[in-house]
């Protein structure tokens, strides 16, 4: 059901996922072509935003915090899942992979470096504080406009 916690959740999560994107390019390769990188992040961000603000956040602070942080970890595993499975099939059809099984044990290994390779204390650092104050904002926006 649309309501202005969800659109609010939509705004600030895209925007958050777009700010992290960008800050994660200079951590890869000299050469990436990211192509749309940042605006598939945004929209993953977005959807995953909509759906994790829900009127819970109203009711009290901790809630909306916790949500906040859950949306977080919910998109920078989907977006981890979706960059890994893209890289997978690009280098399966490049006959680097002996079977599907281990083109499925390929993607989570690719989420791992991928993970351990954005894992710097300023992507961490502006993960959790756009994620406690989305939150927060979120449940200010759904006190305000029920």
């Amino acid at each position: 059901m649309p309501s202005a916690i969800r659109l609010a959740g939509l705004v600030v999560f895209a925007i958050m996922t777009w700010v992290v994107s960008e800050q994660v390019k200079p951590l890869f390769p000299e050469g990436t072509d990211f192509g749309k990188f940042s605006i598939y992040n945004a929209i993953l961000g977005g959807i995953i935003g909509w759906i994790f603000m829900k009127p819970i956040v109203i009711e009290r602070r901790l809630g909306a915090i916790s949500a906040g942080l859950t949306a977080a970890v919910a998109i920078l595993f989907w977006v981890l899942l979706l960059h890994s499975v893209r890289e997978m099939i690009s280098l399966s059809l490049r006959k680097q992979y002996d079977g599907p099984v281990e083109a499925v044990v390929g993607v989570f290994q690719i989420m791992l470096e991928y993970g351990a390779l954005i894992a710097t204390p300023t992507i961490i650092t502006t993960i959790v504080i756009f994620s406690v104050f989305g939150g927060m904002f979120c449940g200010g926006v759904g006190r305000r406009w029920p």
